[in-house]
């Protein structure tokens, strides 16, 4: 996934409120950025951390900056912390076949209803009619000094991704697939895991939804100024 316009460099001052980030670039001077991503982004919110923002498409956003990339002063990888980019990613490399290639059928579609009142990420449709649903979820988080290269999820407590979990085992009892993907918007992890410690209901939720059928798996990405693409697989640790 290309990014539609330059990004430009700069370092952050704060995250406040969650949504909003102060930044400082060059020349522009201090600019309150949308940080488009909803968890704790633990170790990677720290101030003077080297980030990168995308302009605003049109003159009516609020804001004009949205922050994409941050530099993890650890390890030097950059890390995609924008969860909205995720699908699209994904999509890309669905079409590509870089994700587990008998899903890429001739049928692709996102933001489906199914279960109570959701969506799922994508409704994968093969050629002899076998349905998978696909979840994806956004990994940001590394931070055990014991294993430095495990990515975990999630960073927060997220009642949603449980639900997610039990609605995607209720399709696997059905009788189609059903898929989690973790993808890992970075480049320095070998593996990704459940942050139990974070949310126990959620690591629960993924052991009992993985004894029901659903697949787990996961992808990392290469992440550039330019561009976030899926790179390679990766285990998963449920």
């Amino acid at each position: 996934m290309l990014f539609p316009a330059p990004l430009i460099r700069g370092a952050l001052v704060r995250r406040y409120k969650r949504f909003l980030a102060d930044v400082d670039l060059d020349p522009d001077g201090r600019v309150v950025a949308h940080c488009p991503n909803p968890g704790s982004m633990a170790g990677l919110a720290e101030p003077g951390a080297e980030v990168w923002l995308s302009p605003a498409a049109g003159p009516k956003r609020k804001l004009r900056w949205t922050w994409e990339l941050v530099r993890d002063a650890d390890t030097g990888s950059l890390v995609g912390i924008n969860t909205g980019r995720a699908n699209a990613v994904v999509e890309e490399a669905l079409r590509a076949g870089l994700v587990d290639p008998p899903l890429a059928g001739p049928s692709i579609r996102r933001e489906v209803r199914y279960g109570s009142g959701s969506r799922v990420d994508f409704l994968l449709t093969g050629g002899d009619g076998q349905r998978c649903f696909l979840e994806v979820k956004s990994v940001t988080l590394r931070r055990s000094p014991a294993a430095p290269h495990i990515g975990e999820f999630p960073d927060a407590v997220t009642a949603r991704g449980a639900r997610h979990l039990r609605e995607l085992a209720a399709v696997r009892a059905g009788g189609d697939r059903a898929m989690l993907l973790y993808l890992v918007q970075r480049e320095d992890c070998e593996a990704v895991r459940l942050a139990a410690d974070i949310d126990p209901a959620y690591a629960e939720a993924a052991r009992d939804a993985q004894a029901a059928g659903v697949d787990f798996r996961a992808v990392d990405c290469r992440v550039t100024p330019e561009e976030i693409a899926v790179r390679r697989p990766l285990p998963v640790e449920i």
